[in-house]
């Protein structure tokens, strides 16, 4: 008798490398090690108590059952009121929006959507990790094109043209970005949706990290830059990052009508729906425009603090140089000069000063680690000691 296999998308698929990293050094400091932890891609924050009330109250109210699969009515026209503000679109429909089980389900979701086998989607360089993933367990290609630290890991219309061809079906961009924390400008986006519309691909825009910026940068959405870039155009977005919703599990997803009825026919048959009750938190934190903007402002000028702490301390240290970043909350230091692989950096990194962080092959780009400031001060200053004393030993 034959042996019983696993199915060739499981055993093709990569685990999460930053989950990992992160799993292991909690497991460390379980075990009583001291360790530093920049691994962690959320908030340190506790979700903001008036939208914990609204969660409890619904619960309360015994909003338990199941929901409609593309989200609770209000939450849906509460969102298509949002982008139809922010992204400066018009008829934004609630039929266009679909909430789902968190802002990665969304990302998948939207790949599932429209790629099919022998389809490739284009993915810059660094990369989130599961964007790479997510195009192979949908069976079709990723294809990554490189966005250098001297052009601040933003890819060039240049490069996007070159990299088109006959099967080219998505390009994915994330703006801010993880793990660089880039931020496009609207003239760079412009560029590219300009070459997307052109070659009529479509364009997931992952905006998770949309409200954290810095130095003045702003965010601008794919969808609203030309007239006719909503039709191609699949905007994924969420609560986990601005709201420290992490564990809430809820992603949001705007699309034009046929990707958006796409989306919640499968999601019907993968999960049913988002849960019923953290939806009336969401709900909460659009509805709510002044305490939200206060807790926000709270998080992001501790966060600003922290970014340029690390961001100095990091430029400071033999061997490593890192770029400013403008947004979400991670930097992105080049540590080739140090002699080692990202792999090698960080394993003994860990291991000698218990300092963990994300390796950059990870992401794409061996050359860098990645280091969230989602962490406290003196995280950041104890690590940057023992980051110190580690490359002086190399």
């Amino acid at each position: 008798m034959a042996a019983l296999s696993l199915s060739t998308w499981s055993q093709g698929i990569v685990p999460s490398p930053t989950l990992a990293v992160d799993a292991k050094a909690k497991k460390l400091k379980a075990a009583g090690e001291d360790i530093c932890g920049f691994g962690a891609g959320e908030p340190d924050f506790d979700t903001p108590d008036f939208i914990k009330e609204a969660c409890s109250q619904a619960l309360d109210q015994g909003k338990t059952g199941y929901a409609p699969s593309s989200g609770i009515p209000e939450l849906r026209a509460a969102l298509a009121e949002k982008y139809t503000n922010e992204i400066g679109l018009d008829d934004i429909q609630p039929s266009q929006v679909v909430v789902s089980p968190g802002g990665k389900f969304s990302c998948y979701l939207a790949i599932l959507a429209v790629c099919s086998p022998g389809d490739n989607v284009i993915i810059p360089a660094p990369y989130w990790v599961s964007y790479p993933e997510m195009v192979k367990l949908a069976g079709a290609s990723p294809k990554i094109i490189t966005a250098g630290s001297d052009n601040n890991f933003k890819i060039t219309p240049e490069q996007l043209e070159e990299a088109i061809d006959e099967k080219t079906q998505m390009l994915v961009l994330n703006s801010p970005s993880n793990p660089t924390g880039a931020v496009y400008t609207k003239a760079e986006l412009e560029a590219l949706m300009e070459v997307a519309l052109r070659h009529n691909i479509w364009v997931m825009s992952d905006e998770i990290y949309e409200y954290l910026l810095y130095d003045d940068a702003t965010h601008h959405s794919p969808a609203g830059l030309a007239p006719e870039a909503a039709a191609s155009v699949i905007t994924v977005g969420g609560f986990s990052k601005s709201f420290a919703m992490t564990g809430w599990r809820l992603g949001t997803l705007l699309a034009p009508a046929a990707v958006a009825k796409a989306v919640s026919d499968l999601q019907s048959q993968m999960t049913s729906n988002a849960t019923s009750f953290a939806q009336y938190g969401a709900l909460a934190a659009l509805q709510n425009h002044d305490a939200a903007k206060a807790a926000l402002q709270k998080m992001l000028k501790v966060f600003d603090r922290r970014r340029l702490k690390l961001y100095d301390g990091l430029n400071a240290l033999s061997g490593i140089t890192c770029n400013r970043s403008q947004g979400a909350f991670y930097l992105f230091p080049n540590v080739a000069d140090c002699g080692l692989s990202s792999s090698d950096f960080s394993e003994q990194l860990l291991e000698k000063q218990k300092v963990a962080v994300v390796p950059g092959i990870a992401f794409g780009d061996d050359a860098c680690v990645r280091l969230s400031y989602a962490t406290s001060d003196a995280v950041i200053e104890k690590g940057l000691n023992r980051l110190g004393e580690f490359v002086q030993q190399l």
